[in-house]
Order: structure tokens, then C-alpha cells, then sequence
């Protein structure tokens, strides 16, 4: 009986460390993924999983809970997004999923600059206007001497992100608010670049994650492209462009974001990630990338795990180290204590905070079958 009695503890204590070494389950836009996960200073907890495939599939594999997205299987917990949602996905989402798992989150983790990575012999000092952008990235300007110009016949060679990327909707919400007939907002490159077609010129290359961009734009002299700040060495004009004389610099990408309030009616996840198109001050594309998470967690672990990442995130100085590190900048004071108050320890007493007793009594993502 005794022996009996020990093996079904035994096997209890194995089930309950085997349910506690399971992976949040995360993934989504690869601008911000090294800061997330993988590098000596990343700031997602060791048991939080990060799978890098774009916003676009970020956003998706959250909204329908679908981790097959993410090459595994189980629960999606989290996204990582710098595509902000959109009204429509919203909706969707509340229809579909918000009677069984509860209302969702979107919050912006670091403020980001989408920056212009350049190789072009001979110039060491590049100043692109907004309207040179258009023209560059849209294909008008074929070379170098057209856009400046000039007699230089060297082409333009673009590097674009070919997947559904959040920094794509960056760029082209920029560049839509200046060439609205050159571009349109999405987070493909080949819808955001009108008139829409899957067909581009020749000298576009597509790559499918910010990791590759800067590997390709300096492969070959003449080339520019877009990419997150995070390696690129985004304050040396040397190798990546000012915008409109303005180099994405902190103090830039701040100013750009200054005007940005609060959310005024805080269960608004839309109101979490205001964008700026052409800002009237700063660095010219600067946003937000997201987190997106549930309010209700069926697995009380996944929970706490959840909410003890965002108590650090949103604490001061929190991940403020690692986040400038990774050349990013973390969102300001009055933002951090918003969020706590609102999704944490629900101080405005909006019901907000994950897990809340009276908003999520049996709502959430399935629970987690400890394997033994």
C-alpha cells in the first residue's frame, strides 16, 4: 500500500513539473526577435516558446488559435505583432472565440523605427526625402541618377520583405500618408505597392524575415531596404538613410511618438497601438510593436506566467536595458503604469486584468494535459 502510495506521488510530482516546463506558446514578427528571444539578454522567460514567421502569421495563428502556424501544436498563448489589429480582426475574433475564451489584449511592447540599410559606392551620407521613397520603393525611379537627379546609371536595387510583415505595414502606412496613388497600407508588400500586383520588376528581391535584409542589401552595390532598428546600426548615416534629413535616432523615433495619448477608453485594444503615418516632428516611421494576449487563461500556470512577464515588461526600469540593447526603446512611464493598472492588478477597477475572476469564470484557451 505504501509502495502504491509513493508511486502515485511520484508520478503526481512528475505531472505537475511536466505541466510546468511547457512553453508559453508564442510567436509572430521578427523585427523585434532577437530582443524576445534567443540572444544572452532577450527578455521573454526561458518557458515562453517565440516561433519567427512575420506578423502576419503572428496575428493569425493568435486570432484562430491555431499552432500549426507555429510548427507545434497545444494552445497559442501570444503574439508577437508589429501589425497593429484592425478593427475587422477584432470583431471576427469576438464573434468566433470571445464567448469561450474571453475578451483580448494588444499592448505595445517598445517603440521601433523602420530604417532605410543603404550600399551605394561612393555615398557614405544618404538623405532620402519621403517622396524619393515613394519613388525608390514603388519602382518610378529605376536608377540612382533618376532619383537624384543625376547621371548615374547604377539601378536601384530593392530588398522587400516577402511575407506578411508588420514592418511592411510600417513603411507603407508612411508612404501611403505622402504617395497615396504609389501605395496603399498592408502588410504585403506586393498589395501595399499600387497599382497591387504579385509581379515586381526584376530588381526587387524579396526576403522573408528582417534577419535576411540586411545580409541582401549588402550583397550588391545599390541596393536599399526597410528593416526593424535591431543590428542595423540605425544611427550611423554611413550605412542607414536619413528621412527627410532626420536620422532614427531615440530622440527622433521619441519625438515622432510624442503625440500619442492614452488610450481613452482602456477595454479598446485598438487604442493600445495608435499610429502616427507622418508625424510632425522626429524620425518619419516610427510605431509600436504589439504584444497580443488573452485575458482568460484556462490553465492558471500559463496565467501567472503571463501575467508576471507583463509585471516586469511594464515595471520601471523592467527590460529597459535589454530593450535599448537591441536598439529599440521602451514604451514611456505614464504608458507602463497604465498598462499595470489596467491588465495586471486592475487598480482602475476596469476588469481588465488577465485572468479576472468575473470576467473569465470558464473562459480561455484549453488547459495544458500534463504529459508523464
Amino acid at each position: 500500500m505504501f509502495k502504491r502510495t509513493l508511486i502515485a506521488a511520484s508520478l503526481t510530482v512528475a505531472a505537475l513539473a511536466s505541466a510546468q516546463a511547457m512553453a508559453v506558446t508564442g510567436g509572430g514578427a521578427s523585427l523585434p526577435a532577437a530582443l524576445y528571444k534567443g540572444s544572452a539578454n532577450s527578455i521573454l522567460p526561458a518557458n515562453f516558446s517565440y516561433a519567427v514567421t512575420g506578423s502576419g502569421i503572428g496575428k493569425s495563428a493568435f486570432l484562430t488559435n491555431t499552432p500549426g502556424q507555429f510548427g507545434t501544436t497545444g494552445v497559442v498563448d501570444f503574439a508577437g505583432s508589429d501589425s497593429v489589429l484592425s478593427t475587422a480582426e477584432i470583431n471576427t475574433y469576438n464573434t468566433t472565440f470571445g464567448a469561450a475564451y474571453g475578451p483580448l489584449i494588444q499592448l505595445p511592447s517598445v517603440a521601433t523605427s523602420v530604417v532605410i540599410p543603404y550600399k551605394k559606392a561612393g555615398i557614405t551620407n544618404l538623405d532620402l526625402t519621403s517622396a524619393q521613397l515613394c519613388d525608390a520603393f514603388s519602382g518610378a525611379k529605376t536608377t540612382w541618377g533618376q532619383l537624384f537627379g543625376t547621371a548615374d546609371a547604377t539601378p536601384i536595387r530593392v530588398v522587400y520583405r516577402n511575407t506578411s510583415s508588420g514592418t511592411t505595414e510600417i513603411l507603407s502606412r508612411h508612404l501611403n500618408s505622402i504617395c497615396p496613388t504609389q501605395f496603399a497600407v498592408s502588410t504585403t508588400f506586393t498589395s501595399a505597392r499600387l497599382p497591387a500586383s504579385p509581379t515586381l520588376p526584376a530588381n526587387f528581391v524579396g526576403v522573408a524575415l528582417t534577419s535576411d535584409v540586411i545580409t541582401e542589401v549588402n550583397a550588391v552595390d545599390g541596393t536599399i531596404g526597410y528593416v526593424g532598428p535591431d543590428g542595423a546600426n540605425a544611427t550611423s548615416n554611413a550605412v542607414v538613410a536619413r528621412v527627410n534629413g532626420v536620422q532614427p535616432t531615440t530622440a527622433n523615433v521619441n519625438s515622432a511618438l510624442a503625440s500619442l495619448a492614452l488610450p481613452s477608453d482602456p477595454s479598446n485594444p485598438v487604442q493600445w497601438s495608435p499610429v502616427v503615418a507622418n508625424p510632425v516632428a522626429g524620425y518619419a516611421m516610427a510605431a509600436y510593436t504589439n504584444l497580443i494576449f488573452g485575458q482568460c487563461y484556462k490553465d492558471a500556470g500559463v496565467a501567472a506566467d503571463v501575467r508576471a512577464f507583463l509585471t516586469k515588461h511594464y515595471s520601471t526600469p523592467g527590460n529597459n536595458a535589454a530593450t535599448s540593447a537591441h536598439n529599440f526603446i521602451p514604451v514611456p512611464p505614464t504608458w507602463k503604469t497604465a498598462v499595470t493598472e489596467n491588465f495586471i492588478t486592475n487598480a482602475t477597477g476596469n476588469n481588465l486584468d488577465i485572468n479576472n475572476a468575473s470576467i473569465c469564470n470558464g473562459k480561455g484557451r484549453e488547459v495544458r494535459a500534463a504529459s508523464l
